[in-house]
């Protein structure tokens, strides 16, 4: 069976090969949906969270899973912590809010508040300050 002919993966495939293909592309999934990043200032946002994520996972694409986080931790990081640089260069460390790093610095700060991320190996500096 062709990747195309497989209907779990008809909707995304697309949007998903250009993900992979997109230094810091990745897919965010969130309480409110999903966001997955595919080229400089594009992303496609929806609400078909298990399937999309079982998609990407499926296709090696970096997924951060943040919806059993903390709520407090997810602002934290959501609001004091950088965004990912998708298709675009990171800004020099060290990183903070409005600044743009690298998706592995985002996956190392999340996977620390127990988020569930996949296809993204390695820990780096953290993306936000203790408090």
């Amino acid at each position: 069976m062709r990747k195309s002919d497989d209907p779990t993966l008809r909707d995304y495939d697309e949007y998903i090969a250009s993900a992979l293909r997109t230094d810091g592309g990745h897919l965010s999934i969130g309480r409110g949906g999903f966001t997955l990043y595919y080229a400089r200032g594009a992303c496609l946002s929806g609400y078909d969270c298990e399937r999309v994520k079982a998609c990407c996972i499926a296709a090696g694409l970096p997924v951060i899973d943040s919806r059993r986080v903390a709520f407090e931790d997810v602002v934290r990081l959501a609001v004091r912590g950088p965004m990912a640089a998708v298709g675009e260069e990171a800004n020099p460390p060290p990183y903070h809010a409005l600044s743009y790093a690298p998706l592995a610095v985002l996956a190392s700060a999340y996977r620390a508040a127990e988020a569930q991320v996949f296809n993204i190996s390695g820990s780096v500096t953290p993306a936000t300050p203790e408090e």
